[in-house]
């Protein structure tokens, strides 16, 4: 899996601050951003978490490159409509020997490894006997239609590899540009660095959020699943190692900070 913070709204946490001043006071837009100091954009980030006053954190966003990921983390993570996504498309690009993501579980298992590989390169044959059956027969319509052989050829194809695709599995891999303010973020974190998260989407959850705290560390200081800055909210499904969590985000908050 990798992960790249791809860009992101210009000193997000000043904006964030001028936000909120515009809320709590009469300045009009020349001033908004005046006797903005370090300090006083800390005081007005704390105080909006304070009092959960979440609107002004909208309007910063930040966008992320993703890649090595599979179709079922795809499922999960376009749940967030709060969001904007592009994804590559199987429609337009054909798998030829596509890539997969083999869970944990199975690649620590040598039997079940060795079986997981061989439905791959199954469902990857098929998918090309199957394109190749729809293909032969576009490619001959298409004639029929009057369109040149080169034309004919590349349409036959796109139109087979629409169909085709219907065999590839949930492990196939993808990649993935994704967009989200960062009221919208936080809500991500608390949802998908639990512990009860599915494994592959956690991971995702903590490279994002390791790469966003590096440009705005006091607007995602007590971010990640909520048990980090409150009680667990999963009731009896918690995974009850609530202290192990804070101390976890704890440890990789100093190491991105030590690492400025």
């Amino acid at each position: 899996m990798k992960v790249r913070l791809i860009a992101y709204t210009p000193d997000p946490e000043r904006l964030i601050a001028g936000a909120a001043k515009n809320c709590y006071s009469s300045t009009d837009v020349d001033g908004i951003f005046e006797g903005l100091t370090d300090e006083k954009v800390t005081s007005f980030l704390g105080m909006l978490t304070e009092i959960g006053h979440e609107s002004p954190i909208e309007h910063v966003s930040f966008s992320f490159a993703i890649e090595g990921v599979s179709r079922s983390l795809l499922a999960q993570i376009t749940r967030h409509r709060i969001a904007s996504f592009s994804v590559q498309s199987q429609r337009y690009v054909k798998e030829r020997g596509f890539e997969y993501i083999v869970p944990p579980e199975i690649e620590c298992i040598p039997e079940a490894k060795e079986k997981f590989i061989k439905a791959m390169e199954d469902d990857q044959r098929t998918y090309e006997e199957l394109t190749a059956i729809l293909q032969e027969k576009h490619f001959k319509a298409f004639l029929a239609e009057g369109l040149d052989e080169k034309k004919a050829k590349s349409k036959a194809e796109k139109k087979a590899i629409e169909d085709a695709r219907y065999v590839l599995p949930n492990a196939c891999a993808t990649r993935i540009m994704m967009t989200a303010n960062a009221r919208s973020l936080q809500n991500f974190f608390r949802l998908r660095c639990c512990n009860r998260a599915q494994w592959e989407i956690r991971e995702l959850a903590e490279k994002m959020y390791a790469l966003v705290y590096e440009v705005a560390p006091t607007l995602f200081s007590k971010s990640g699943p909520s048990c980090v800055d409150g009680a667990c909210t999963e009731g009896n499904m918690t995974c009850g190692k609530a202290c192990q969590v804070r101390e976890y985000y704890k440890s990789m908050r100093e190491k991105l900070t030590n690492n400025k």
